[in-house]
């Protein structure tokens, strides 16, 4: 079973991802000059892009159209764009987006678009059918759960120093740190099978930085509300132990470093950390309004933790009110007290090139 059913869909989190485009927005100019290195005079036939995690399709379309038109910009070939993500994903607002009022988003002629679902971790689409593919954030979550339980806290890299409630074990924590590298690597050898020689493949995802975390703030204040709302008794003390989101924030060098175990043939053209802007911070910076921040930082970080909640607690007996009540916990935490969790965007991005027909 998925460890997630994605993300949240009817719009939201369309609405509520302003700091993933923000993100995915600074690796923009690599993949123009991938686009420009792509080997498209070699052979006729489709140039297949691709990007996995789409979700709900907002940043997906616009990546794509800048895509579509480098490739038209050398190209008359057809173009094929597909958008995948897990099976339970809401894929309703990415063909509405592909399709706005009956024609297609991409003012360029001859470019065709499809949706895929599945894991990205599998094999999803013909040999050699790719010319460029993407994925954005989704490669943070894990494709199974290494532990059945984490009980200090509900995500494998621990807690903030800013607040140091709970506590993850090194042992746990090397758990799901293997986990994650095996992840790249599932992720590459399908890839590498995906793509033609000289294709591109750009991997983007939060991570972890020397001193700052994508983590910090975020899980801090939903594994207080969690704890909270444990105290009052809508939560079991042992289901809360046995709850954590599969995700786990990367450094760089974990990233990167599956590209030479993995064994596909890759080649690393660029990598690099940065920290990507939040407007809800900007915002709060700039006029005070905490009852905005909450409400912005809790749309935020519920866009993707609370599909998890809701698969691993399908069977409690009264599950839209414990979800409800974990997030406007935390929400009134975060008005309360927002310097208490600081939140950070970092983001780890590598590019990679695939280098021969050897599997």
């Amino acid at each position: 079973m998925s460890v997630t059913t994605g993300m949240i869909g009817q719009g939201f989190y369309n609405a509520n991802s302003a700091p993933q485009m923000a993100a995915s927005e600074h690796v923009l100019p690599w993949l123009d000059d991938a686009v420009a290195a792509l080997p498209l005079e070699a052979a006729a036939g489709v140039v297949g892009l691709a990007d996995f995690g789409c979700s709900e399709g907002r940043s997906s379309i616009a990546v794509m159209r800048r895509l579509v038109a480098g490739v038209r910009g050398r190209s008359r070939r057809p173009i094929l764009t597909l958008h995948s993500d897990l099976p339970t994903n809401d894929f309703s607002a990415l063909f509405a987006g592909l399709r706005p009022e009956g024609r297609p988003v991409f003012d360029e002629g001859g470019v065709f678009s499809a949706a895929v679902g599945g894991s990205m971790f599998d094999q999803l689409l013909p040999p050699g059918s790719l010319h460029l593919a993407t994925t954005f954030n989704a490669i943070g979550f894990l494709s199974r759960r290494p532990l059945d339980r984490l009980p200090g806290y509900i995500l494998p890299n621990g807690p903030s120093r800013t607040r140091a409630i709970g506590a993850v074990t090194p042992e746990e924590q090397s758990a799901f740190a293997a986990q994650a590298w095996r992840d790249i690597e599932d992720f590459l050898r399908a890839r590498a099978v995906e793509l033609v020689p000289g294709g591109k493949l750009l991997l983007q995802v939060f991570g972890a930085g020397e001193t700052l975390r994508t983590c910090d703030g975020i899980y801090d204040v939903l594994n207080e509300a969690m704890l909270e709302v444990t105290d009052r008794g809508l939560l079991d003390r042992a289901a809360y132990e046995a709850f954590y989101q599969p995700v786990y924030i990367r450094r760089l060098e974990e990233l990167t470093g599956p590209v030479a175990s993995s064994g596909a043939p890759f080649r690393i053209e660029r990598q690099e950390t940065y920290e990507a802007p939040v407007r809800f911070n900007d915002s709060f910076a700039r006029d005070g309004d905490v009852v905005a921040f909450a409400r912005d930082y809790t749309n935020f970080y519920r866009a993707f933790t609370e599909g998890v909640l809701r698969l691993y607690f399908a069977g409690h007996a009264e599950l839209d009110r414990l979800v409800a009540q974990i997030y406007t916990t935390a929400e009134r935490l975060l008005r309360a007290a927002p310097e208490r969790y600081p939140f950070h965007y970092i983001a780890q991005a590598v590019l990679l090139t695939r280098t021969s027909d050897d599997l």
